[in-house]
């Protein structure tokens, strides 16, 4: 006892009440801190979802990607708060804070050295969530391969083809990502008539198998715009080649689009409108005489 009595005594009472009045504070201050961390996030968050719902997105869509984005800051921001308030306060402990900061330092430069493939792929996938430039459930092409998003971490984009292949995609080796299905999706089609063909009747009637469509309960909510016909886009071999575009829902253009060209099937069956095949002539020269001409000879000569 007598050791810990004039330990006591030689400390001065008034530094270590100070000290720890100082640490209460700095702690109070950083619970407050994350008080309010929590109540901007938590604001931002709504407001994030109430305008990707007002851009048309769905709502579980939207608030699972806000909820991500939301979940990755409030863990960012109360490492670095706690972390922060941590070397306050061994400061006041009287804790040269000096040498923690510089082997942190060192620490921190050694694993990103190690980890600046994972470090790459995080940002990358974060920016994507942030910019919303593609969704779980979206079609899209990545680094030329196309399939669905089934997820969209924030270190990997994993697609599924119509194979039914997986394909992984670290987020950080993604250079091209085309999204088929943001906002709107269009069926472009090309429809080849025969030479024959009165160009403008058979774009009136594809406009009426599109009008059809549109008064539909089925395809009426799916088709946004009526047909756009661009024309007449080239001359075949053996056909006059019409463009045209349906503008849909997104991930819905397949779907509208085969029932339209099966509708178009039947349409130029019912009009008579010649779907071509391809045509071949053999000429033998002016030198020669016609083909039947000459099968009848020998015909002749053999009866002969």
């Amino acid at each position: 006892m007598g050791i810990v009595n004039e330990y006591l005594n030689a400390l001065e009472w008034e530094t270590v009440i100070g000290t720890c009045l100082r640490i209460l504070l700095v702690l109070f201050l950083a619970w407050v801190a994350m008080v309010v961390i929590k109540r901007l996030l938590t604001e931002a968050q709504r407001r994030l979802i109430t305008r990707s719902e007002a851009g048309g997105e769905p709502p579980s869509e939207s608030a699972k990607r806000v909820e991500t984005l939301v979940r990755l800051l409030r863990q960012a921001a109360y490492i670095a708060l706690w972390l922060t308030t941590a070397l306050v306060v061994l400061k006041e402990m009287g804790v040269d804070i000096a040498p923690v900061l510089a082997g942190a330092g060192i620490v921190g430069l050694a694993v990103g050295f190690g980890g600046q493939n994972l470090v790459r792929d995080v940002i990358s996938g974060f920016f994507f969530i942030l910019e919303n430039q593609v969704r779980v459930g979206d079609v899209a092409i990545v680094n030329g391969t196309g399939g669905l998003v089934e997820q969209l971490n924030f270190r990997t984009i994993v697609l599924r083809d119509q194979s039914g292949t997986v394909h992984v995609f670290p987020n950080g080796t993604v250079t091209t990502l085309s999204n088929m299905t943001h906002e709107w999706s269009a069926y472009v089609f090309d429809i080849g008539v025969a030479d024959k063909e009165n160009t403008d009747r058979v774009i009136e009637v594809l406009r009426g198998v599109g009008a059809a469509m549109q008064t539909e309960e089925t395809f009426a909510p799916l088709i946004l715009e009526p047909v756009e016909i661009m024309g007449v886009d080239k001359f075949g071999a053996s056909e006059v080649v019409i463009k045209g575009r349906i503008k849909t829902r997104p991930i819905r253009q397949w779907m509208v689009g085969r029932e339209f060209l099966r509708r178009v099937k039947i349409a130029f069956d019912e009009q008579g409108i010649e779907i071509p095949f391809p045509h071949r002539t053999v000429y033998f020269g002016e030198a020669s005489r016609p083909f039947d001409l000459r099968l009848e000879e020998k015909k002749g000569e053999a009866k002969g």
